[in-house]
């Protein structure tokens, strides 16, 4: 009896090996809950800085007045995209491999890239478009070869409408990487003529004949002041330069009414309008 529970007691051999796996366990217990503890840790302060970022992004696109069903967009595609990053960052804290799976995100995403190349330009456009606001509905711009007032910002296209009501669709990717003209982004324009007498008329009379009428015109603003001046002795005709300041809204008005008064006076006062010469010598036999 005694030589058998001598022989059930476990040798010393048995008790390291015990006391190394326990050890071990042990070991791999509190490197797992430190794992465990900075995972969760990552997680809570990564829903607060996401948290912190929607608010900042959703006050930006408020205070910028971007379209109610694009800051939706947007938010939530911020949003989504954070997500994922945070998910991948408390994935890789706990020890699982991530690199597989960053590199199948990297190959669809480039894969998707590819295949919607134009789209995804277009889409950026967009949101350069919208956060900076080079323009906004109402304004008449030019940009791409067109010129027309600006109907709607759509994610991925422009729409303008011409001025003789052409509906035209610009690609916001065109728009955000090239030139745009903003007729309407400030309160004055300056209005613009080039005028030809003919030679041997007296420049003072046409000088004072023009700025008759532009102080006749209470369109026109006195500052900046009006600017007369002759311009080029040309092939056919004297040009003289005139430059005005006016309202934005006022432009065109001030541009025909101006024209047409020009006319009339310049008839009235003898002033004559040149029609191209040409000089023809003819060479004695």
């Amino acid at each position: 009896m005694l030589s058998f529970l001598l022989a059930a007691e476990p040798s010393g051999t048995d008790i390291t090996k015990l006391e190394k796996l326990m050890q071990s366990f042990w070991d791999w217990g509190v490197e797992a809950g430190s794992h465990l503890l900075a995972a969760a840790l990552i997680f809570v302060v990564g829903r607060i800085i996401i948290s912190f970022l929607n608010k900042l992004v959703a006050r930006i696109l408020a205070r910028r007045k971007v379209d109610p069903s694009i800051q939706s967009f947007v938010k939530s595609l911020v949003s989504i995209l954070l997500t994922v990053l945070l998910i991948v960052a408390v994935i890789s804290k706990l020890g699982v491999e991530t690199t597989s799976f960053a590199a199948l995100l990297a190959s669809a995403g480039v894969a998707v890239g590819m295949a919607l190349s134009g789209n995804l330009q277009n889409f950026a456009g967009g949101l350069i478009v919208l956060l900076f606001r080079p323009y906004k509905v109402g304004d008449v711009i030019e940009s791409q070869g067109e010129t027309g007032t600006v109907r709607e910002i759509q994610i991925f296209h422009t729409i303008l409408t011409t001025f003789d009501n052409k509906v035209i669709y610009i690609p916001n990717g065109a728009l955000s990487s090239g030139t745009v003209i903003n007729y309407s982004r400030e309160e004055l324009r300056r209005v613009d003529w080039t005028i030809g007498v003919e030679y041997n008329t007296d420049y003072d009379l046409v000088e004072r004949t023009v700025r008759d009428l532009v102080a006749a015109d209470k369109r026109i603003l006195t500052e900046p002041a009006p600017f007369v001046a002759l311009h080029a002795l040309a092939d056919s005709s004297v040009n003289v330069t005139v430059r005005v300041w006016v309202k934005n809204a006022d432009y065109w008005s001030v541009y025909f009414d101006m024209n047409k008064r020009i006319y009339a006076e310049f008839n009235a006062k003898g002033i004559g309008f040149p029609f191209p010469q040409l000089t023809v010598h003819q060479a004695k036999d």
